[in-house]
């Protein structure tokens, strides 16, 4: 564990913010649900970042990590764009168990098995602070 200047504390690539937000470098957060949206898969990191174990996320809405924050507005456009393209891009703020948050900008991916079984992939990044503040002045707009 180490502190810079500004007292944030980092350990194991998450940095805590004095305001609650953890920062996450070089970490890809990928999860997996089935059609309904329940979780079926999260990585390692995913856990990490969202504070979670696999008993907390595993067969839980994936909505389980959506911050307050974030308006309804913006998880429509994503199940309206998913359905009719296949795909969304965008920040998201989730929360943390136990306290805090973090950003992500999620590609959501829907894919359809031999079966003709629907399931929903997710990768996400760390954006930029310039990203995120972009998508809090949009999302301050938005219900």
């Amino acid at each position: 564990m180490s502190k810079n200047n500004n007292n944030d504390i980092s350990v194991e690539g998450l940095t805590f913010l004095d305001d609650g937000e953890v920062l996450f470098n070089d970490l890809y957060l990928l999860s997996e649900t089935d059609e309904k949206g329940i979780l079926t898969y999260a990585s390692d990191s995913f856990f990490k970042v969202a504070n979670m174990t696999e008993e907390d996320l595993i067969g839980q809405p994936h909505n389980i990590v959506r911050h307050p924050d974030m308006p309804r507005t913006a998880f429509k456009s994503l199940w309206n764009d998913v359905q009719s393209k296949g795909f969304w891009t965008g920040y998201v703020k989730n929360s943390r168990k136990g306290g805090g948050y973090y950003w992500v900008y999620a590609t959501v991916l829907r894919s359809i098995d031999k079966s003709g079984n629907t399931k929903y992939v997710s990768i996400r990044v760390k954006p930029s602070r310039e990203d995120i503040q972009k998508a809090i002045e949009l999302y301050a707009t938005l219900d």
